[in-house]
Formats: structure tokens, C-alpha cells, sequence
């Protein structure tokens, strides 16, 4: 079906504005009307550019602001997809909640992918982070985030071993884990930028190396004041949009 949608009378409207514009939408309304459904693969850029009779540059720059927009996504040495239904997921800053929970509130299967469950030394930056005594371990929990199967972030979490002794205990939601043993975070710190991921990273989430994403430091603690997990997360930067609602606070008057 894909094959019969870039054929070169589709782009033959002049008006229809400049030719990555006009593929554009052509991808966009064959999506809308189920040719295209969710999952879905494109045609690799020059087949694409040979049955369309363009450039593949018009194409790639088609392909590139449709991924910006969730609308595609690509995975390194895979090929372009279409996005599942819903686009990019929101994920609101001011509650504080695990990737568990986020997804499953928004009707999406949760999964993960195992990269590390380990107990060990911290490092120095690990120990003053969390206000560890020089000889305490942490237990580590690296893992690939997906969302109905599609990678959408690597988590590393670093959590004191003497709150979680057994890091093999954690199955899914850490937050499950650590509400099971009475230590489950009431208030976090969180930290973002923007970072350029290596290639190992990219690899896993299923993009080219040095794509943007979103990194996120969250520094989360107990009803007491003490610190019960860091971690560092990367998100893919165009399947993930983060959402802050701000409140004018006008000034008292005099």
C-alpha cells in the first residue's frame, strides 16, 4: 500500500506548496485514513525520491520534520515507522510518579528491558548524592524503558542498599518495590537538558547516534528527608514531550 501511495501524480499540485510540504501531507493524510496505519514502514528515502521523481533531500527533509513532530519515528538500521496511535506521550512534571504508572494511565503496555541489576560500590559522585558512609553499597537497576514494545527511554537508577538490599526484587515499577518494603518516595528534585546520545545508547533506543533526547537527573526522598533514589534517565526527544503548568501569581496589592 505504501508502494502505491508515492507515486509521482501525488505531489503534481503546485499549490499545495513547496515539494516536502506536499509529501508531508500526503503522509500525513494517508495516516489519518488508515493506508498508513500505526507500525507501519516507509520506503527506504530513495525508493521514495525515485518513485516521486524528487530530490532525496525533499524526502529526507519530509521524513525529518514528521519525526520532530511524532508523527514518524525512525530506529537506527531499521527504517522510518509510523508512530503509534497518540503521537508523542505527556508526561507532566508536577506529579511525581514512575514510567509504570505514566503509561499504564494512558492505556499503553509497559515494559522493560534488563540491561544491569547489580549491588556494588558507588562512585564518589553516587556516595555524595546520596549521603552515603564511605563503606555502603547501592544497588544498581540500568534498564530499557518501551511502551507497547517501542523504546522510549534508559533508565539508570542508583538506590542505598540498605533500602533495597535485593535489586532482583524489582520486576517492574521500582516504586512498587520500594512501596512493598515502606520506602516509597513522597517528593523528588528533577534536573533536564538536552543531550546528543552515544551510539551504544542510540543503539538501544532505536535512533541514529548523536540524536537529541531528553536527560533527566531525578533526586527523590522520603517522607523523613532522606534520599532514596537517583537516577539518570535518557528519553528519545521525539517521542517524549515533558509539560509544566505555570501559575501567574499576581502581586499582593499595596
Amino acid at each position: 500500500m505504501s508502494d502505491f501511495l508515492f507515486a509521482p501524480d501525488h505531489l503534481a499540485d503546485e499549490e499545495g506548496g513547496p515539494l516536502y510540504f506536499r509529501l508531508q501531507t500526503l503522509i500525513r493524510a494517508a495516516i489519518s485514513d488508515g493506508r498508513l496505519p500505526a507500525n507501519a514502514a516507509l520506503p527506504p528515502e530513495r525508493d521514495m525520491a525515485s518513485s516521486l521523481g524528487v530530490s532525496r533531500v525533499t524526502v529526507r527533509k519530509a521524513i525529518q520534520g514528521l519525526v520532530a513532530d511524532g508523527v514518524l519515528r525512525q530506529r537506527h538500521g531499521s527504517g522510518t515507522f509510523v508512530s503509534r496511535s497518540g503521537g508523542r506521550v505527556e508526561q507532566p512534571l508536577s506529579r511525581l510518579s514512575s514510567f509504570t504508572e505514566d503509561m499504564k494511565s494512558r492505556g499503553l503496555v509497559p515494559t522493560a528491558s534488563w540491561i544491569e541489576r547489580s549491588v556494588g560500590m558507588p562512585t564518589s559522585a553516587e556516595a555524595m548524592i546520596l549521603g552515603l558512609a564511605p563503606t555502603e553499597r547501592v544497588s544498581r537497576l540500568h534498564r530499557l524503558r518501551l511502551a507497547d514494545n517501542e523504546p522510549m527511554a534508559i533508565e539508570r537508577a542508583v538506590i542505598p542498599a540498605r533500602i533495597l538490599p535485593d535489586p532482583m526484587i524489582v520486576t517492574n515499577s521500582l516504586y512498587d518495590a520500594l512501596t512493598s518494603v515502606g520506602m516509597r518516595p513522597v517528593r523528588a528534585v528533577q534536573r533536564l537538558n538536552a543531550e546528543n546520545v552515544g551510539s551504544a545508547d542510540a543503539s538501544l533506543l532505536g535512533i541514529a547516534a548523536g540524536s537529541a533526547a531528553l536527560a533527566i537527573e531525578r533526586i527523590s526522598y522520603l517522607p523523613d528527608g532522606r534520599i532514596v533514589e537517583f537516577t539518570r534517565s535518557h528519553y528519545r526527544g521525539d517521542a517524549y514531550d515533558f509539560v509544566a503548568e505555570l501559575n501567574l501569581t499576581e502581586a499582593p496589592p499595596r
